[in-house]
């Protein structure tokens, strides 16, 4: 709460100095940092505080009061009391006009400047928009599903003049049910039949055999 302004806080690090000043401490290097308990007991560590909050409020309430002087300041310069002693009620109709006239004069120049805060306000808000749609930082709309196949999205990509058909099943092979069964009846022989056939010499002739014929 005491420290909002900036006096304060320059107050609050001005006590702050002062008590380092009076309670100086040694260099700490390594895990000391970590491991080192404070000196300072509770009851300083309150006094410190309360010596804290003490100034920053000093200095608050002082820059209150020469803001009170400037602002009294300034109306006695603008607002000079008016001169109604000694007059005629002709007089103090023609004072009482002049006024009016006055305000109404300041009440435009008033709406003029509003009306131009107003706008800057509109051009700084749609900067900002384009600002956002160029970086991409933009709130996505919520989008509804919608199933498109994929004949429709390439015409939309390509344009109506190109025809490009995605009929994944035109270019798959033709296969009837009758040959499906064919190959699943394949006569399996037994390998017993084959090792022993192989076996022994009439078995390595027989390769020797084969290895040739495919040679020639």
């Amino acid at each position: 709460m005491f420290f909002s302004n900036s006096r304060g806080i320059r107050a609050a690090f001005a006590v702050l100095s002062v008590v380092k000043a009076w309670s100086p401490q040694p260099l700490l290097t390594g895990t000391e940092r970590f491991t080192r308990k404070s000196k300072i007991s509770a009851s300083r560590k309150l006094m410190l505080k309360s010596l804290m909050v003490a100034k920053a409020k000093e200095e608050l309430e002082q820059e209150m009061e020469e803001k009170e002087e400037q602002k009294a300041k300034y109306l006695e310069e603008k607002v000079p009391p008016a001169p109604v002693t000694g007059l005629s009620l002709e007089e103090l109709k023609a004072l009482c006009e002049d006024l009016h006239s006055k305000i109404d004069v300041v009440d435009e120049e008033r709406y003029d400047i509003e009306a131009k805060v107003l706008h800057n306000n509109r051009e700084i808000k749609d900067l900002n928009i384009k600002v956002l749609d160029l970086r991409g930082k933009f709130k996505r709309p919520n989008l509804r599903r919608v199933r498109v196949s994929a004949d429709a999205i390439l015409r939309s990509l390509l344009g109506s003049k190109h025809k490009v058909s995605m009929d994944l099943r035109a270019n798959l092979k033709s296969v009837k049910k009758e040959d499906t069964e064919k190959e699943k009846t394949v006569e399996v022989s037994d390998w017993r039949k084959n090792v022993e056939a192989m076996s022994g010499m009439e078995g390595r002739k027989k390769m020797f055999d084969a290895a040739k014929g495919q040679i020639q």
